[in-house]
């Protein structure tokens, strides 16, 4: 796998390149390594990294609202779009069925992807050089990081395009659930006037709402255009 273009993207080269590799190696792939130790690393990273930037970002803001607009760029849909500016897809790896399957573009693979390539780039270089990446990239695909924006979660956002655009709230409706208890994946789909405009997967209902949510967004901001 060539990561020359990502490390680019990143402005950060890998002196050991198999942290690098290790960070985007799936456990599907059946490897004798995958990056569920840098995601576990990198998550906390990136919960430092983005807290200490709301903090300076918004200084007469509260615990609570910067807790709120945090969580609105983390979670696994906003992580999975920072993943996907970086197209970390093309180069996982993922096992042949995981690939077939689209786990490529999965948003638990890709947000956990991101995670643990902050997780290397700590482990080889520290807190400051991890910090910047996290943030460099969160600001790429949020360029507008304020409460107007982020404040509100996507679905409730969602709900009032809909409601004053059609007059209906979205629907959301379980697709599917796959995976052991302790390991379940949901996939959700959102409809709006029974029309389905997105579906998503997610670790939890929650998250795979929010991704459909921000999706269904999206698609109808597209359409005025």
């Amino acid at each position: 796998m060539n990561y020359k273009k990502l490390q680019e993207s990143i402005g950060y080269e890998f002196k050991n390149q198999k942290l690098i590799e290790e960070a985007l190696t799936h456990k599907s792939s059946k490897k004798t390594y995958n990056n569920e130790r840098l995601e576990f690393l990198g998550d906390a990273v990136l919960g430092l990294a983005t807290a200490e930037y709301l903090f300076d970002k918004f200084p007469n803001a509260k615990e609570g609202e910067l807790s709120k607009i945090r969580a609105s760029i983390v979670n696994e849909g906003g992580l999975s779009l920072v993943a996907k500016e970086l197209k970390l897809g093309d180069v996982i790896s993922v096992s042949p069925a995981e690939d077939k399957n689209g786990g490529r573009q999965k948003a638990s693979i890709l947000a956990d992807a991101f995670e643990a390539l902050l997780g290397a780039i700590y482990l080889e270089s520290g807190l400051e050089q991890s910090k910047r990446v996290a943030l460099e990239q969160i600001e790429k695909t949020f360029p507008k990081i304020d409460f107007d924006t982020l404040f509100k979660d996507y679905k409730t956002t969602l709900q009032e395009i809909t409601q004053a655009k059609f007059g209906v709230t979205p629907e959301y409706v379980l697709l599917a659930s796959t995976g052991p208890d302790h390991q379940k994946e949901f996939q959700i789909a959102v409809n709006i006037e029974g029309k389905r405009y997105a579906d998503a997967l997610g670790k939890n209902k929650k998250d795979a709402e929010q991704s459909c949510a921000k999706q269904a967004i999206e698609k109808l901001k597209a359409n005025d255009e």
